[in-house]
């Protein structure tokens, strides 16, 4: 087993210490290896003016604005926490990631991904997803008695940023988790993965979205996470209100849920404009 330096792990006691989750935790100390062995030195020994030219080479090679953030994100908690280096905070920048609206699938193509899905157990996650508008790593967490058939909820324990909430339960769903439970009787995750005593991976599941959406004959690009787009804009779509919607994602900001708002088609379609109630003449009698 490699050893970790005692740098290394004064960063992971304090991303522990400040309960970031497991995920965030791994994809901050893999950014900042690569910052590291970019420039074949110790981290520690780097500064602002390398952090500066390490943005800028990604996005000289075309990494995502996404990647990036997440990226600065990492090296802003190594310097300002890790480091204490306070100062260093203020010059290491974000960048401005284009806004980009989310791809949805109508309730035509929804039907024709999750049938198209390989694997009974992938199919059933993924329909989880879709119907309860979960994230990807929120399903692949999902133990058994998360499924409250007495209140119609699903307990998300792994909620991003390690917060708990209720999800919505739906009857058909439920149905089906029964029809998949009786078949694969999982005991402690409700989608196990291979290993034994393990929960499906979030690869195993977007490899199987991969998959599916050729198989579909879906030209939009389809992650799991369209599903829950695709979840958002059908309820906002549907008349439900925004607040619930919110409360239903675990959003802690309304402005993250207002965005689907623009892809809720029937919503832009359906608004009257405030043009007609003017009686205004613009082309002239003939």
């Amino acid at each position: 087993m490699a050893t970790i330096s005692p740098l290394r792990q004064r960063m992971i006691e304090d991303m522990t210490v400040r309960n970031l989750s497991q995920a965030t935790q791994q994809s901050y100390i893999y950014a900042v290896a690569r910052f590291s062995r970019h420039f074949n030195s110790s981290p520690d020994r780097l500064g602002a003016e390398e952090v500066r030219a390490y943005q800028l080479h990604l996005v000289a090679t075309k990494h995502s604005w996404g990647h990036i953030n997440q990226v600065t994100c990492a090296l802003r908690f190594f310097y300002g926490v890790t480091l204490g280096q306070k100062e260093a905070i203020e010059r290491i920048v974000f960048g401005r990631e284009p806004e980009k609206l989310p791809a949805v699938l109508n309730a035509e193509e929804v039907v024709r991904f999750l049938e198209a899905v390989e694997g009974f157990r992938n199919r059933v996650a993924l329909t989880t997803a879709y119907a309860a508008g979960l994230r990807v790593r929120e399903v692949t967490c999902l133990k058994v008695d998360a499924i409250d058939s007495t209140r119609m909820l699903i307990h998300v324990e792994m909620g991003k940023g390690g917060k708990e909430r209720y999800a919505m339960l739906s009857l058909r769903l439920l149905d089906i988790l029964r029809a998949y439970w009786r078949q694969a009787r999982p005991s402690l995750w409700l989608f196990p993965g291979q290993e034994p005593g393990s929960h499906v991976s979030t690869g195993a599941l977007q490899d199987a979205c991969r998959r599916a959406r050729k198989q579909a004959g879906i030209s939009k690009p389809v992650t799991a996470h369209t599903l829950r787009h695709s979840f958002v804009t059908h309820l906002l779509e549907a008349g439900v209100d925004i607040r619930v919607i919110q409360a239903l994602l675990g959003h802690s900001d309304l402005s993250s849920t207002s965005r689907y708002a623009q892809v809720a088609t029937n919503l832009i379609a359906g608004t009257p404009s405030p043009f007609d109630r003017l009686s205004c003449r613009v082309v002239p009698l003939e």
